[in-house]
């Protein structure tokens, strides 16, 4: 994190990719950065605007159910014990495509993209932080339902269980910006944005919490980054304890899937969580997703969630 905060004292603009846990730290000027990187943040990208050219297809190879609620059931006796009261639970299904990793990042829309040295990618709908001024947002998301469906946008805000889960990401993010800032502030409380996801659209629900920085808080960055990861909307809460949990169950290294990339542009922050992700190893790709598991979850629709998230956005 040292560079991170070095960089934002001298106001040099750079990319940053952290990964879930923070033991990997990438960063890099803008003007210095790899070749082999693409990413669209907010307003600014490096890439051209591509049409797609061709048809493609997506398989999807999931865990069976039987494995997936064995996991799920480990979840919910830790939050009957009192050790977690949410928990975000991933895997990574093989898939099969007849686009590359690059091909499937410029022809994929959304509002956070990276493409990382042909190793992975995300498109992600979700913000993380953002920084402008001397006021910093965050926006956990919780909650999502097919738009399709009659009357989802009061379903989804009606649900009991998608409440209950997407107040306590709100009350852990408010705690976490006290930790850094000051006068937090819940400004919008589970507003929806539509997404695309493959040929489905979704409803998202999210809030936005805003607090005040001290005004040298680029001299501090790194350390008010490493203070509010991982993101809670993808870890947790309590955050310590779940993240305890979600390394003994899930027996699998999340690595970048769920960690978060931005930039700095030399005044403002923008950042995004890394996840509708896919990864390359030794030339298969796996997409990694998952979802929030409360006490109310049922096991048949967060299996069906976690496979609707395996889509791409073109």
């Amino acid at each position: 994190m040292d560079k991170i905060t070095l960089l934002a004292k001298e106001r040099i603009p750079f990319l940053f990719v952290i990964s879930y846990d923070k033991s990997k730290i990438f960063v890099q000027p803008l003007h210095k950065l790899d070749s082999d990187i693409f990413f669209k943040i907010e307003k600014y990208r490096n890439y051209p605007k591509i049409k797609r050219e061709r048809e493609f297809y997506l398989k999807k190879y999931p865990i069976e159910f039987e494995i997936y609620k064995n996991k799920l059931d480990k979840v919910i006796r830790e939050i009957q014990k009192g050790n977690t009261y949410l928990l975000n639970l991933t895997f990574k299904t093989p898939i099969e495509t007849n686009l590359s990793l690059k091909e499937i990042f410029t022809y994929s829309r959304a509002k956070y993209k990276l493409y990382f040295k042909d190793k992975f990618i995300c498109f992600s709908p979700e913000k993380f932080i953002e920084i402008e001024g001397d006021t910093i947002s965050t926006y956990p998301m919780k909650g999502t339902i097919e738009a399709n469906i009659p009357n989802a946008k009061e379903i989804i805000l009606q649900n009991q269980k998608e409440m209950a889960e997407h107040i306590m990401i709100v009350d852990l993010m408010r705690n976490d910006l006290g930790i850094v800032g000051r006068d937090v502030r819940v400004e919008k409380f589970r507003y929806i944005d539509k997404i695309k996801a493959g040929d489905k659209e979704l409803l998202q629900v999210s809030s936005k919490i805003t607090a005040k920085l001290p005004t040298n808080w680029r001299n501090n960055l790194g350390e008010i980054l490493q203070t509010l990861l991982p993101a809670g909307s993808i870890s947790g809460t309590p955050k310590r304890k779940t993240i305890e949990i979600i390394e003994e169950i899930e027996e699998y290294n999340r690595d970048f899937y769920t960690g978060i990339f931005g930039i700095f542009d030399g005044e403002n922050l923008y950042s995004g969580v890394m996840i509708r992700f896919i990864e390359k190893e030794a030339n298969q790709l796996f997409y990694k997703s998952g979802g929030g598991i409360t006490i109310d979850s049922n096991p048949e629709s967060e299996y069906r969630e976690l496979i609707d998230k395996i889509y791409l956005p073109l």
